[in-house]
C-alpha cells in the first residue's frame, strides 16, 4: 500500500475486496505481516493517516473555541449595535457595547479553555489500550496510536479498535449493536466472504471499531483507523450532536424563556418609549441596552466552569468524569444499581475448597481448575486469578509438559468455558468449569477415587444441596468436568456433554467493611442501592444481608424474561436485589426505572454489563474494567468502592446547585425588570436610564457573577437528589422576581418626589453640572433625568448584585451560611464600583452626575428590607417545600 493516506472511497474500496481476498493478500496490500509493522513503520504510518480517534472525541482547538465564543447571538448583537451607535455620533454607547464583546469573549474563551484542558487531562488518565504485535511482540498500546497495517489480538471484552479483517478466529461473537441495532451477538470467522451484493457490515470476516468481542478469540489485521471507519464516517456526521440529558433540556427551556420575555418586553418598550417621549432614536437603543440586559450571556461561561471545577473536584475524589454533561445526572441519581463483586465485596476472592463430589479434599480437581485458567485465552476473572495465586503447582504440574489443543470460549447463554490439552503422556482431554447447574447438566458421569460411575438423579440433587448450602454461607462456586477426547484438533460446544463431573471450587469474597456505611449514606443522601449480579441468588442474599440492603424478596433473570415491561416496573420498586440476570436483564431493570421517573446510575466493570452501562442515565465503570465496560460509562472511579461513589454524587450536586444559582438570580431578577421598566417608561417624561447605563449595569453585574462557580454549598442543599425541575424555577421567578419591582417603584418614588427629579432636584446642581445639560430641548438629558436615571442605576446594581446572597442558600444569609471569600470579594467590589462611579471622572462620560448624601442612608433602608422581605418569601416557599 502506498504510504499516503487514502480517501474515504479507496478505503471503502480497500475493506470491501479485503472481505473477498484470502487474508494472506490483505496482508500483501496493507504492507504488513503476522509479525506486525516496526516500531518505525507504525510512526511513519501514525504520521499519514493520523491518531485513531473519531470526530467528536477530538479536543477542540483554540481556533474552534475562538469562534464558538465570538458567533455567540449576544456578542453579534452588541457588535451590531456598537457599529450604528458609531455611525450615529454615539461614541459613548459604541465604546462601552465594544468593551462588553471584548470582555465577554475574553472572559468566554479564558474560562472555557481552561475547562477544555482540564476535561482533556482528566480523561487522559483513563487508558483504552489494545494488544498490539509490534516488532513480533506482542504489547499493549492506546487505540489513538494503532494504524492501518497493525496486527492485533481480540479476546472477551475487548474493543474492536479499528476497522479488521480477521486472520484466525475461534468462536468469535461480536456485539456490533451500535452499528447495526442487533440486540443478538453475530458469529464472525476468517474465512473469504464471497457473496456479492451485502454491506460491508454484513460482511462475516470483517469487524468494525466500536464493536465490542462477547466471546471468544481472534487475531485480525487493522484496514481502518479513525475518520476512516465505518464509525468514524458516522461520527463525522453526528459531531456535536449529544444526547440531551434532563439539565441540557432545562437549561434549553431557561434560555427561551428569557427570550420569550425579551421578545415580548422589548417591542413593548421601544414603542411605549418612542409614542411617549417622541425621540425614536433612543427609544430605539434604550431597547436594545434593555434587550441586551434580559439575555443570559454569562450562562454558556457559568455552566462550563462549574462543570469542569466540578469534574476537577470530583478527580480529588477518585471520580474520573468522561462526558462533562453527565456531571448533572449523578447529581440528580435516585437509583444507583450495581454489580455485587467488588462493590459490596472486597473483590479479593481467596479459593477456599477444592473438593470431589462427596467434598472431598481432591488435588486432581485443583489441577484442572489451574489448567483451565491457566490456558483459557479469554479474559481472565476474580475466580481465576484466585486459581493461579497457587503458583506453586505451576512448577509441581509442570505445566510447559501440557499443551493446549483448542479452546471453547465463555459465553452467557451456556455459563461454562472449555479447554482441549494433551497431557504429558499423550492424552487428550477436555477441561470444563462453570456454574454448576450448567456442568451438571452437561455431566454423564462422577469420578470417586478414580472410578467413573454413571451420574445418577438422586446424586444430582444431593449435589444441588450441596452447592446451595455453600452458597448460603456465601460462597461462589463453580464445577470442574473432564472428558477423554480423540485424535481431533478442533472442538465446538457440542463436545461439552457427556463429562464426567470432577468435583467444585468453592470461593469466597467477603464483604468490605465499608460497603454498609456507604449505602447508609447513600440512602441518607437519597440514593436508593439496588444490586443486579449474574451471580446466584444465595450468595447475593448473603452478602446483601451483611450489607443492610433488603433481600428478602429478590427477583430472579428468569423471572424478569416472563414479566412485561408494565410487570417489571412494579416489580423493581418493590425490589432491591436482583440475581442470576443476563445483559439484556440487566438493561431491562435499569429501563424500567427510568419509566418510573428515577434518574439511574448503573455500576459495572464487566463484559456483561455494557448494556446497562449505555441504557443507564449515568454510567459509571472502574479504572480496572474491561475495555468496553470503560468505554459505554460516562465516570470512571479510580477505586471501586462505594464511599468514593458516595463523595462524587455529592460534587455532583454542588455543581448544579452553584449553576441554578445563576439561573434563578437571572431568571427572577429579568422577570422583576419587566414590571420596573415597563412602568417607568410609561409613567416618567424621560428615559429611567440611559442606554449606556443600562449596558454598564449590566456589565457589572456580570462580573459580580464570574465566582459563582468556586461557591460553597450548604449539607442541607445537598443531601437529596436535585434533578432539573422548570416548576421550581417557575415559582422563584413569580414569587421573588416582583420583589425587586416593590423596590424599584420605591426608588422611582424616591428620586421623583422626594429628591424632585421632576425639577431641578432635591439639591440644586452646581454651575459646572449645568453646564453638561445646556440644551433645555433635550428632555432625557437635563440634570434631573440624570439624577434619576443614577438613583436607579445605584439601586439596581446594589440590590441585584447583593441579593445572589440570599439566593444562593435556603438558610440565613451571612449568618448561617457564607459564600466563598470570592464571592463575597466581588459582590462587595461591585457594589462598591456602583457607588464610586457618580462621583468618578467618569461619570460625565456615563451621564451620571452626583447623588445628594440623603441618598445614601436611604439605600441602606431599601437594601435592608430588600434582602429582609426576600428571605421570608424565600422561607416560606422552602417551608411549603416548593423550592
Amino acid at each position: 500500500m502506498p504510504m499516503q493516506n487514502p480517501n474515504g472511497q479507496q478505503m471503502a474500496d480497500l475493506l470491501r475486496d479485503s472481505a473477498t481476498q484470502e487474508a494472506a493478500e490483505t496482508l500483501r496490500r496493507l504492507e504488513t505481516s503476522l509479525q506486525g509493522l516496526t516500531g518505525e513503520e507504525a510512526a511513519e504510518r501514525l504520521e499519514v493517516f493520523g491518531p485513531n480517534e473519531v470526530a467528536q472525541e477530538r479536543k477542540h482547538e483554540w481556533l474552534h473555541r475562538f469562534w464558538t465564543a465570538i458567533r455567540n447571538p449576544l456578542v453579534i448583537l452588541l457588535t451590531v449595535l456598537a457599529t450604528i451607535s458609531y455611525a450615529t455620533g454615539d461614541m459613548r454607547a459604541g465604546t462601552v457595547m465594544l468593551l462588553m464583546v471584548v470582555l465577554g469573549v475574553s472572559l468566554r474563551f479564558v474560562q472555557e479553555t481552561k475547562a477544555d484542558n482540564a476535561a482533556a487531562k482528566l480523561k487522559a488518565m483513563i487508558k483504552v489500550t489494545a494488544t498490539v504485535v509490534r516488532d513480533g511482540q506482542a504489547k499493549e498500546i492506546p487505540l489513538q496510536q494503532l494504524v492501518p497495517g497493525d496486527i492485533v489480538k481480540l479476546s472477551a471484552g475487548d474493543m474492536i479498535p479499528g476497522d479488521v479483517r480477521l486472520i484466525a478466529a475461534k468462536d468469535l461473537f461480536i456485539i456490533q449493536g451500535t452499528l447495526t441495532g442487533e440486540s443478538l451477538p453475530v458469529e464472525k470467522s476468517e474465512a473469504r466472504d464471497l457473496r456479492a451484493n451485502v454491506s460491508s457490515i454484513e460482511h462475516t470476516n470483517i469487524c468494525f471499531l466500536g464493536t465490542s468481542v462477547e466471546s471468544g478469540a481472534a487475531t485480525a489485521v487493522i484496514v481502518a483507523t479513525g475518520p476512516q471507519t465505518y464509525f468514524g464516517k458516522m461520527a463525522s456526521s453526528l459531531a456535536g450532536q449529544q444526547i440531551e440529558t434532563a439539565f441540557d433540556k432545562g437549561v434549553k427551556k431557561y434560555v427561551w424563556l428569557m427570550l420569550t420575555f425579551m421578545l415580548v418586553m422589548v417591542p413593548m418598550v421601544f414603542l411605549i418609549n418612542g409614542l411617549f417621549k417622541h425621540n425614536w432614536k433612543d427609544a430605539f437603543f434604550f431597547s436594545m441596552a434593555v434587550a441586551v440586559g434580559l439575555t443570559p450571556e454569562m450562562l454558556p461561561m457559568i455552566v462550563s466552569v462549574c462543570l469542569s471545577k466540578g469534574a476537577l473536584a470530583m478527580s480529588r475524589k477518585k471520580v474520573i468524569v468522561k462526558k462533562l454533561n453527565s456531571i448533572q445526572n449523578f447529581g440528580a441519581m435516585d437509583v444507583l444499581c450495581t454489580d455485587k463483586t467488588g462493590t459490596l465485596t472486597i473483590d479479593h476472592v481467596i479459593l477456599e475448597l477444592h473438593v470431589d463430589v462427596f467434598k472431598n479434599e481432591s488435588e486432581s480437581v485443583l489441577r484442572d481448575a489451574y489448567l483451565i485458567s491457566h490456558f483459557q485465552t479469554g479474559l481472565k476473572n476474580v475466580l481465576d486469578r484466585a486459581v493461579l495465586k497457587y503458583k506453586q503447582l505451576h512448577g509441581e504440574l509442570g505445566v510447559d509438559k501440557y499443551k493446549m489443543v483448542d479452546e471453547i470460549p465463555f459465553d452467557f447463554s451456556r455459563r461454562m468455558m472449555s479447554v482441549a490439552i494433551e497431557c504429558p503422556n499423550g492424552e487428550r482431554q477436555l477441561l470444563t468449569k462453570g456454574a454448576p447447574e450448567a456442568v451438571f447438566a452437561k455431566c454423564a458421569y462422577f469420578e470417586n477415587d478414580g472410578e467413573i460411575l454413571p451420574m445418577e438423579p438422586i446424586l444430582v440433587g444431593d449435589l444441588v444441596q450441596q452447592v446451595n448450602d455453600l452458597s448460603e454461607d456465601g460462597f461462589r462456586v463453580l464445577a470442574v468436568a473432564t472428558k477423554k477426547l480423540g485424535a481431533q484438533t478442533t472442538f465446538t460446544k457440542a463436545d461439552e456433554n457427556d463429562l464426567v463431573l470432577a468435583g467444585y471450587l468453592a470461593f469466597l469474597d467477603p464483604p468490605k467493611d465499608s460497603a454498609a456505611k456507604a449505602i447508609t449514606a447513600l440512602r441518607l443522601n437519597g440514593v436508593t442501592v439496588k444490586v443486579l449480579t449474574g451471580d446466584n441468588d444465595l450468595v447475593t442474599r448473603k452478602v446483601c444481608s451483611e450489607v443492610g440492603i433488603h433481600a428478602e424478596k429478590i427477583l430472579l433473570g428468569s423471572q424478569v424474561e416472563k414479566l412485561t415491561d408494565e410487570e417489571l416496573a412494579k416489580e423493581v420498586e418493590a425490589t432491591d436485589v436482583f440475581a442470576r440476570l443476563s445483559p439484556a436483564h440487566k438493561k431491562r431493570v435499569v429501563q424500567a426505572l427510568q419509566r418510573n421517573k428515577h434518574v439511574v446510575g448503573f455500576m459495572g466493570d464487566g463484559i456483561n454489563d455494557a448494556p446497562a452501562l449505555r441504557a443507564a442515565d449515568v454510567g459509571i465503570s472502574v479504572d480496572t474494567a474491561v475495555d468496553i465496560a470503560k468505554e459505554s460509562a460516562d465516570m470512571i472511579l479510580l477505586e471501586k468502592d462505594l464511599m468514593v461513589l458516595e463523595e462524587g454524587v455529592l460534587e455532583g450536586r454542588k455543581v448544579f446547585v452553584n449553576i441554578l444559582k445563576y439561573i434563578r438570580m437571572g431568571a427572577s431578577s429579568n422577570f422583576g425588570n419587566m414590571f420596573s421598566v415597563l412602568g417607568a417608561s410609561a409613567w416618567l417624561p424621560f428615559l429611567p436610564m440611559q442606554p449606556i447605563q443600562v449596558l454598564s449595569n449590566n456589565l457589572l453585574y456580570d462580573f459580580s457573577q464570574v465566582p459563582i462557580p468556586t461557591d460553597n454549598v450548604g449539607s442541607a442543599i445537598i443531601s437529596k437528589p436535585r434533578p432539573w425541575h422548570m416548576g421550581e424555577i417557575t415559582r422563584f421567578i413569580l414569587f421573588i422576581g416582583p420583589i425587586s419591582s416593590i423596590f424599584d417603584y420605591t426608588t422611582y418614588a424616591l428620586m421623583y418626589f422626594y429628591f424632585k427629579c421632576s425639577n431641578l432636584g432635591l439639591v440644586p446642581p452646581t454651575p459646572e453640572l449645568m453646564a453638561r445639560f445646556a440644551n433645555p430641548a433635550d428632555t432625557d438629558h437635563t440634570y434631573a433625568a440624570s439624577l434619576f436615571s443614577t438613583g436607579w442605576f445605584v439601586e439596581s446594581l446594589m440590590t441585584q448584585t447583593l441579593i445572589v446572597h440570599v439566593i444562593r442558600t435556603n438558610q440565613i444569609p451571612f449568618i448561617q451560611s457564607r459564600a466563598s471569600w470570592q464571592l463575597t470579594l466581588t459582590t462587595f467590589a461591585i457594589m462598591g464600583i456602583g457607588a464610586f462611579l457618580p462621583y468618578s471622572p467618569l461619570a460625565q462620560y456615563l451621564g451620571f452626575v452626583p447623588l445628594p448624601w440623603q441618598f445614601w442612608p436611604l439605600i441602606a433602608a431599601t437594601l435592608i428590607c430588600y434582602v429582609g422581605l426576600t428571605q421570608v418569601i424565600k422561607t416560606w416557599l422552602v417551608r411549603k417545600n416548593w423550592i
